[in-house]
Order: C-alpha cells, then sequence, then structure tokens
C-alpha cells in the first residue's frame, strides 16, 4: 500500500511519502514514490505515485524519455501546471492500456498520482490524477492532497492545515500524519521522502529521507504520542468525577 501527500500554503508546498511496495506477505520492498524534475529558475515539478509499480515506474520511464528526444508535448515545454497535469494524465492512460493488453491476469493495473510544481511567472499548484485521467485542485478550506491509505493521516490535516499556517510547521504536520498513517497500518511503511519547496524558489527545495533511526523522526513521533497523552488528560470532566471531588 501507499501513502503519499502534498500541502500547497502561502508560504510554498510539502510533499510528503511512504517508501513500502507489498507485492504479497513475502515480497515486501522500498522503492521512491517521489519523483522531481527541476529545471532552476524556470520550473520545478514533483510527482507521488501509488498504485501498480510496472504502471508507475513505466510512467516516469515514459516521461524521461520524452524529455531526452524533446518529444510533444513533456514536461519542460507545458506552458501552464494544467498543461503538464493533462500530460502526465496522457501519459498515465496510454501505459495503463498497454500493460492491460500484457496482463492476462486481469489485475487491478491502476495509478494515480499527486503533481505538485511552479512553472516561472505561474503560481504553485498541486493537482491529483486520477487512474482515469481526470484531476481536481485542492480546496481553499482544506489545501492539501492525499492518495494512497489516506484515511488515517487525515484528521490532523484537516484541523492544523490552512494556507496562512507557516511552510515548516505544515511540513512537521505532514510527517504526523504520516507517522501516524504507519502506527495503524503496516502496508505504509518508512523510509520516509519529504520535501519543503519555498513558494517562487524555482529549484529542489529542502529533499531528505527519514528512517526508522533517524534521531528526528524518532523524536517527532515521540512527542506526538507524549502530546496526545497530555491532551486528554486536560480534557474536561464528566459532572460526576467533579462531584466526587465535593
Amino acid at each position: 500500500m501507499t501513502y503519499c501527500l502534498s500541502v500547497n500554503i502561502d508560504e510554498g508546498m510539502v510533499f510528503c511519502s511512504d517508501s513500502r511496495t507489498n507485492a504479497g506477505f513475502d515480497n515486501v520492498s522500498t522503492y521512491s514514490k517521489m519523483h522531481t524534475f527541476v529545471w532552476p529558475g524556470d520550473r520545478v515539478f514533483v510527482l507521488l505515485s501509488s498504485g501498480n509499480l510496472a504502471t508507475t515506474q513505466a510512467v516516469i520511464n515514459r516521461m524521461n524519455a520524452d524529455l531526452d528526444k524533446a518529444a510533444q508535448p513533456n514536461l519542460l515545454n507545458a506552458a501552464s501546471m494544467h498543461e503538464a497535469a493533462d500530460y502526465v494524465a496522457s501519459v498515465s492512460s496510454e501505459v495503463q492500456k498497454q500493460q492491460s493488453l500484457r496482463d492476462g491476469s486481469g489485475g487491478n493495473l491502476e495509478a494515480t498520482f499527486i503533481l505538485g510544481g511552479q512553472i516561472s511567472g505561474g503560481a504553485p499548484e498541486t493537482l491529483l490524477i486520477y487512474a482515469q485521467g481526470n484531476y481536481i485542485h485542492e480546496s481553499n478550506e482544506h489545501p492539501f492532497l492525499q492518495i494512497g491509505e489516506a484515511k488515517y493521516g487525515k484528521p490532523i490535516l484537516d484541523r492544523v492545515i490552512k494556507r496562512n499556517i507557516q511552510l515548516e510547521a505544515a511540513a512537521r504536520c505532514a510527517l504526523v500524519s504520516m507517522n501516524s498513517t504507519i502506527r495503524s497500518n503496516l502496508s505504509v511503511g518508512l523510509p520516509i521522502d519529504v520535501m519543503i519547496y519555498p513558494k517562487d524558489s524555482l529549484d529542489a527545495g529542502r529533499r531528505f529521507t527519514l528512517t526508522e533511526d533517524d534521531p528526528f523522526y524518532r523524536s517527532i513521533a515521540q512527542s506526538w504520542s507524549a502530546g496526545l497523552v497530555q491532551a486528554l488528560e486536560s480534557l474536561p470532566r464528566f459532572t460526576w468525577e467533579t462531584d466526587q471531588g465535593k
């Protein structure tokens, strides 16, 4: 399984993804689900992937091949984020058709993507590209997108992520969302890839990978768990609890 998320706020964007791929109980591997395409000063794209591994790898390979041979279209000649999303959706749909023709097992060959980035002169944008090829923006009320095993990490995002949140605070919130998912679903696992992109920087931002033994990741996980316990203890008491103290 997979869990990936993006946050698009006033100060920039945050991307976070796990690295576990499960092809059966005896075939668990790690593959990065975060792919970056950067032309400093001109454009930056981040692609998060969920779904069939063969499909997602074929999509990335096709996109790189299109860049190498200057095919029309490709990420470098897309005039807007919407054109880039149309291109990714088209490649994904074509790859899925090719995969289904080769595969006679009837397995699920679908893939879903989050495409985020910024083209010089435009605003940072994030879009969720469905397996069918259509796509959506995040909402103003909840400026984040999720793919994969989204339900465990959504409550913290719903409560905390707003357009005016500070960029590093949004990144810490994304890590708490990921940690909550990992704690609740064994099919989502470390390492975690994180990218923090300041608005209008048009560079690779701050990208790093966190493992289970990373002191910063362990501190985030332990602090969040302790904070939840403390918050629970500070909740108002039932009336009969307070009456007992009289």
